[in-house]
């Protein structure tokens, strides 16, 4: 066919991605001309790469949405030129591919005797989900629509661009033309097909809700919200973006870097690693064949040693590194270094020793990673690192400090197969910059409140070295433990800056706020500003234990809620922290690190409880809830803190 293109695309930085320019590439060979429109100004990089790959770029302020891209570029060609076409194709970059050839589709829609088709469809759904009213239509979703020449030479389209209402939002965009479009020209009497339909799929949204199956019958774009979206919406629906991903990994040869490269400027990371699962539960055999080629470039140990006696233990792991590595460590003392090095003489594996004294122990193991080895990490001359510590943590109970150092320890260095499928896993994944354990969730409070006093320090620091990320609102993806796998070169911000011994905190001091535990947060944040992702890694015994109590846990505060899914409980939870706790401010202000269980805590505990009864029987079984306030006011009356009986 004789097909014309305009693509509408907008980046707040002004960056076009990688993504991009390859789609307008596979794009070209099934269209003569396209016609690229910006809504706003480019980097200089990123318009010269644009227009090596358009036949024109238009850029304008950042006004209507892609459909005012859209409109503008159309007027810009001229609604007479485009009747000279056998098909228009509108477009947007919200979409990564093709992922598939796109001969496929335009073969297959060729086929179909249509005035006007998309990619995908939207069902109709009874209320409007945007209005609460009404319905929205059955219509074709605009971020790739052709309108074939009887469409184009008339005047209706014509007339709908230049009546079409101005767009100030989003929700502008659909409401006003996304969910009309369709509805408008079929009411005409013009055709539309959809190459993705969503009585096929039984859902409202196939392209979205059904990634996992649109790709196995090689649907050629992925949309980008998936990888960002909110993760609630993704389980509720549900969205199995992980199985998207490893099918598309077996069936196509498109380049997910592509994907990664792009949604790490724009993701949170949380989001992120929870929609596209970036954890691997690996085995304790190699997955590959143990003749596989094993080049992991130049590898490392990095270790601080404060204790030494903890050294072997830490030489046992690390001796299930299945290649030579070199070993790299701090201490405090120049009688510890001469231990450490005799000891390290008689471990076979080890290939080249290097012990330093620190000059301070000020931010201890944080420290002497980026100030006394910094100047073996700026040089690219070491791969891939393994970071450790001898952690006892003699500030907590030995047995939840002994279950921390083991739950960091076992998922970095279980086995010598584990190992081997870290180091694989590096090795066939160029994204992936650090790897971490799971974050502690047992025994620590660290859910929900794991940024603690710390983000002020982060954020502070992230502008000193011009991290430009979005950081998560209360559980930051982190190395908890400080001990990680990661590349240097994805750290390279982290080992630029020349930091002192000052900027942190004096012993005994090592507290939260300090600039080493805003280090510990800060690290997955500045691989991704560099471009890469952060892997949770788990072995397969921390894997059951740490499930099995996240389900426990998770069912008791479930069933301490009225009857509902996941959404509903997290939506009258943050009804109930804006209102301020009502009847459980108390226990949501213990410190972070309080655990006996005293009156106070129990009182809290009830209150909450009460609160839950009230607030199910309110809405659920509103006369027995009147017959039963009587008494509720006598419980609140008994639990809440400050109340009228003790005087408050």
């Amino acid at each position: 066919m004789h097909r014309i293109a305009v693509f509408s695309l907008y980046d707040e930085r002004g960056i076009v991605d990688d993504y991009v320019i390859f789609l307008l590439e596979k794009l070209r060979e099934f269209v003569e001309r396209i016609v690229v429109v910006s809504n706003g100004d480019l980097t200089k990089h990123s318009e010269v790469a644009v227009e090596k790959v358009c036949d024109q770029l238009l850029i304008r302020e950042n006004e209507g949405f892609d459909v005012g891209g859209y409109k503008a570029g159309m007027e810009a060609i001229g609604f007479d030129a485009l009747s000279e076409y056998d098909e228009l194709i509108l477009l947007n970059d919200t979409c990564y591919g093709p992922i598939f050839p796109f001969s496929e589709m335009f073969s297959e829609m060729e086929g179909r005797n249509c005035d006007f088709w998309g990619s995908s469809a939207h069902r109709e759904m009874t209320p409007n989900p945007f209005t609460g009213t009404g319905y929205l239509p059955w219509h074709l979703q605009t971020y790739f629509v052709a309108m074939r020449k009887d469409m184009l030479k008339s005047r209706a389209f014509k007339r709908y661009w230049e009546n079409l209402p101005e767009v100030k939002t989003y929700t502008d965009a659909v409401l006003l033309h996304e969910s009309q479009f369709t509805k408008h020209f079929t009411d005409l009497g013009y055709s539309a097909e959809a190459y993705v339909d969503p009585d096929d799929y039984g859902s409202h949204y196939p392209a979205f809700i059904n990634v996992d199956e649109t790709i196995i019958n090689r649907f050629p774009l992925l949309k980008r919200r998936l990888f960002f979206h909110d993760p609630t919406f993704l389980e509720h629906n549900p969205v199995d973006l992980p199985r998207a991903l490893r099918i598309l990994k077996e069936t196509s040869d498109y380049d997910v870097n592509l994907i990664w490269r792009n949604v790490l400027r724009t993701s949170e990371l949380r989001n992120l690693n929870t929609n596209a699962a970036l954890m691997s539960v690996l085995p304790d055999i190699r997955t590959k064949d143990d003749d596989a080629a094993a080049d992991y470039g130049k590898v490392a140990v990095c270790a601080h040693i404060y204790y030494t006696d903890m050294l072997d233990e830490m030489l046992d792991l690390t001796g299930n590194i299945p290649v030579p590595y070199d070993f790299i460590a701090t201490t405090n003392t120049p009688e510890k270094k001469a231990e450490i090095e005799a000891i390290l003489a008689k471990r076979p594996g080890v290939k080249k020793v290097i012990v330093r004294v620190v000059e301070q122990n000020r931010g201890r193991d944080m420290s002497s990673l980026f100030i006394t080895f910094r100047d073996l990490f700026i040089d690219d001359r070491y791969d891939l690192v393994c970071r450790l510590h001898t952690k006892k943590s003699p500030q907590v109970q030995a047995s939840r400090g002994n279950l921390f150092k083991r739950h960091v320890l076992d998922n970095l260095l279980n086995t010598s197969g584990y190992v081997h499928n870290v180091l694989d896993m590096f090795h066939d994944n160029p994204s992936i910059g650090v790897a971490v354990p799971p974050m502690i969730h047992i025994s620590y409070p660290t859910m929900g409140h794991v940024w603690f006093a710390n983000r002020p320090k982060v954020e502070e620091t992230a502008r000193l070295l011009k991290i430009d990320v979005k950081f998560d609102d209360t559980t930051p993806v982190a190395a908890y433990g400080t001990m990680f796998w990661f590349r240097p070169r994805a750290l390279r911000k982290l080992f630029e800056h020349k930091w002192k011994w000052e900027d942190f905190n004096a012993e005994p001091h090592h507290v939260d706020g300090g600039l080493a535990h805003a280090l510990e947060r800060l690290i997955a944040y500045t691989a991704q500003d560099a471009g890469y992702t952060t892997q949770h890694i788990v072995c397969a015994h921390q894997a059951a234990h740490n499930y099995a109590m996240l389900e426990f846990k998770m069912q008791k505060l479930v069933g301490a809620l009225p009857f509902n899914d996941f959404q509903r409980h997290y939506e009258l939870l943050s009804a109930w922290k804006n209102a301020g706790y009502p009847l459980g401010a108390s226990a949501m202000q213990m410190p972070a690190m309080q655990t006996p269980a005293t009156l106070t805590s129990v009182k809290s505990s009830l209150a909450e409880l009460s609160f839950a009864i009230k607030s199910s029987l309110k809405f659920r079984a509103p006369m027995l809830f009147k017959i039963l306030r009587p008494i509720y006011r006598g419980i609140r009356a008994v639990l809440k803190p400050n109340s009228r009986r003790n005087g408050g």
